[in-house]
């Protein structure tokens, strides 16, 4: 029999109260707690759950994301394995329930509701009405993911309303991507049935959501920061709100979770037991998740903290096991099976030409720490007739190429990413996961693009003075190594992109989400140049 106690301020979401006393732990379960006056300078509350994130954006398999996670003090996180599910279908979610099984920690995984998410990319799968219904069936799955096809709700296309139908005939919450929809169009969005929305990129359009009955979830990931635009929902609407990452590279999963933005509302004067609220009680109210509140009864799910100012993680415990102390991970490193969908063949520096048309084109232009970008027009430079990147106007060649059959690359142009000379390119490239690349040279271009290709997937950057590459062998998304051997290759390739001028945060999650046709303005999928207001393709040329 695991009996032990514990003893602390132990912090009462619930009863918004916090008081000196000794917790009782019996076979991973809470027996009793019991309340004194004893002086103790450490805090118990509940663990902290990220409340939307797609595990593969930290380039870790679940096992080695929950290794680094616990650290934190994050014992759960609501899944949406959307982005294996574009690259192996069905596969992919079975592989990630599979090794998040291998651990402790609580992975609540949904049923990723847009694969493809459009018809204006390739994927390497698609998940359909009758995989849906498979899905939501198993009790492992826990809601339906985002719906990203928000034209497919409001034109009530019949597979999307089918879906929808099926995760509220199975009483499971929809969670929502939303980004740019208000007014008529919002309010039949949200109508069907859909729940949240982690796309709210300024507090008017939170506040309009929460207004129609959707929950917001304030995002604080690698590329997309909203926490400064949205987080006075805290006191004002904490019942409406919870906290979420949506995308976590390595390099920032070593240093923190969702502790970091708990100190950050804290900061700023939040609280605390609006901030627990939504970062624990929420989601587990939202999501019927079977994690404890540090209550008599409950799952011994907890962490402790040195106090309510450092907030630094003393220890974490799930289920009365203890994963983590002082900052060390006590969850062992399990063998990984590696699945992938590859088959593409290397290209030649030919296949990145483009003949000019007209003086003007179409650029998009990304902007630092956001996944919505600009639709720009711009003068193009041409040499022997061929499209060339400019450096001096920072307007660089974007290439997209089809990783699942052999088909010619899709070329653009943009805008603020800042590189000098080389050429940065990944095969993660959300949604589908085909392989992005930008640079100041075709042949540039080329040589990074082919070194993906001989990996099968990865992250690379070349320059006649950098050469470098993190391998992903996991569907050309994750690796197999622990945090802190990717996170210090990535940290190596976002340091080398910056020294060949990259003036982006995060160059490498900026340009995993140039592909994407569903977060406005305009973007580049393999089939071509992407008008997402209009939702549909447009010309390069002016």
């Amino acid at each position: 029999m695991n009996t032990f106690t514990i003893s602390g301020n132990i912090v009462d979401i619930i009863g918004k109260k916090i008081t000196p006393g000794t917790i009782s732990i019996v076979n991973g379960f809470i027996e009793s707690v019991i309340y004194d006056n004893t002086s103790n300078k450490q805090f118990i509350m509940p663990g902290f759950i990220d409340s939307h994130i797609h595990i593969e954006s930290s380039m870790l398999a679940p096992s080695e994301f929950a290794k680094i996670a616990v650290t934190h003090g994050t014992i759960a996180a609501v899944a949406d394995p959307h982005e294996i599910a574009n690259v192996m279908g069905m596969q992919g979610i079975e592989f990630m329930i599979e090794n998040g099984e291998t651990t402790p920690f609580q992975f609540f995984f949904g049923a990723p509701s847009c694969v493809p998410a459009t018809p204006f990319e390739t994927a390497g799968a698609t998940i359909t009405v009758d995989n849906i219904k498979e899905l939501l069936e198993n009790p492992k799955i826990k809601f339906l993911s985002e719906m990203m096809n928000f034209p497919g709700v409001i034109y009530d296309n019949s597979d999307v309303i089918a879906k929808l139908n099926i995760a509220k005939a199975a009483r499971k919450p929809i969670d929502g991507h939303a980004p740019g929809l208000r007014g008529d169009a919002l309010r039949k969005y949200i109508s069907a049935g859909i729940s949240t929305d982690h796309e709210s990129m300024t507090l008017d359009k939170a506040l309009e959501k929460i207004s129609l009955g959707m929950k917001v979830l304030i995002r604080e990931g690698s590329a997309a920061k909203n926490f400064s635009s949205l987080n006075s929902l805290i006191d004002t609407h904490n019942d409406m709100v919870m906290l979420c990452s949506d995308d976590k590279h390595p390099d920032d999963l070593s240093v923190g979770h969702i502790n970091l933005l708990i100190k950050q509302a804290l900061l700023v004067g939040h609280d605390l037991f609006n901030i627990l609220r939504c970062a624990i009680f929420n989601p587990i109210k939202h999501y019927n998740l079977n994690i404890g509140m540090v209550q008599s009864g409950d799952r011994a799910d907890f962490v402790v903290v040195d106090d309510l100012q450092n907030f630094n993680i003393k220890e974490t415990f799930i289920k009365g096991e203890k994963v983590a102390e002082n900052g060390k991970s006590l969850i062992e490193s399990t063998n990984i099976r590696l699945i992938n969908n590859f088959n593409t063949k290397e290209k030649t520096i030919e296949d990145f030409r483009i003949e000019s048309k007209s003086s003007k084109i179409r650029v998009i232009g990304a902007i630092d720490g956001q996944l919505i970008t600009e639709s720009i027009i711009a003068d193009c430079t041409i040499e022997n007739g061929n499209l060339i990147s400019n450096t001096e106007t920072d307007i660089l060649k974007i290439a997209v190429v089809n990783r699942y059959s052999i088909a010619p690359p899709s070329i653009g142009f943009i805008k603020n990413f800042g590189l000098k000379s080389g050429a940065i390119a990944s095969s993660v490239a959300h949604d589908s996961h085909n392989i992005i690349a930008v640079g100041t040279s075709d042949r540039e271009i080329c040589i990074a693009i082919n070194a993906i290709i001989r990996t099968k997937g990865g992250m690379a950057i070349y320059s006649d003075s950098v050469q470098k590459i993190l391998p992903l062998p996991i569907a050309g998304l994750m690796s197999n190594e622990d945090c802190a051997t990717v996170g210090k290759k990535y940290s190596e390739l976002t340091q080398a992109a910056k020294s060949l001028g990259c003036t982006l945060h995060a160059p490498f999650m900026t340009l995993s989400f140039m592909a994407l046709p569903v977060i406005p303005h305009l973007k580049l999928t393999d089939k071509g140049l992407f008008d997402v207001g209009k939702f549909e393709f447009t010309s390069l040329f002016v």
